[in-house]
């Protein structure tokens, strides 16, 4: 039989990870984000440090920032993301 987490331990789990991102792989960044969905835990500030098409960490990422908006090049898979930096 599967344990099932409660909503307060799957929420410490994803803190937990997103604390310490140094040697994670998108598989990693996969599944913990499939656990918060599976709760409808928001990950707030912690989708932008990982890369939404490779899911890997930005760690060496090209990061522009130009009339108000911060662009963000993935150095794995070259997908570009923009945020509104108001």
């Amino acid at each position: 039989m599967v344990n099932k987490l409660s909503k307060s331990e799957i929420k410490k789990k994803v803190d937990f990870f997103f604390s310490n991102l140094e040697g994670k792989t998108p598989e990693d960044v996969k599944k913990i984000k499939r656990l918060a969905m599976s709760q409808k835990i928001p990950l707030g500030k912690n989708k932008k440090i990982f890369c939404k098409r490779c899911l890997a960490p930005y760690v060496k990422s090209k990061i522009r920032i130009k009339n108000k908006t911060k662009t963000v090049t993935c150095q794995n898979c070259g997908a570009v993301s923009r945020w509104n930096l108001n």
